[in-house]
């Protein structure tokens, strides 16, 4: 599966990254919106990320088809909240996305 991964934070893009690559799937880093999915029917974004402005990547990214997991630590409740209210389609706790990162990609449906 090919997955849209929108992370600033070095640390989390290399964890991602190798998570990913480890369960067999492909990982494309992106800063910014792509003007296509580029096959990919999900994407990984950073709630908690200014630069990559979420209120606008996630109704970007649901126009384009793709199923978005929104994430954000576990007492950021806000912006657990703020994903919902813009139109994730999962969200994931840090600790969830690093430990269940697998059974939360199997969720996704096949074409978003």
């Amino acid at each position: 599966m090919k997955v849209l991964v929108f992370e600033d934070n070095l640390m989390w893009s290399s964890k991602l990254m190798q998570s990913l690559k480890a369960f067999g799937h492909e990982g494309l880093l992106r800063t910014k919106l792509p003007s296509e999915s580029e096959g990919a029917t999900v994407a990984i974004v950073n709630l908690g990320s200014e630069k990559l402005q979420p209120e606008s990547l996630i109704p970007a990214l649901k126009s384009l088809g793709v199923h978005v997991i929104g994430h954000a630590g576990h007492k950021e409740k806000a912006l657990l909240e703020f994903g919902k209210d813009a139109g994730c389609d999962t969200l994931a706790t840090n600790s969830e996305l690093t430990f269940k990162i697998e059974s939360l990609l199997a969720k996704v449906p096949e074409q978003a």
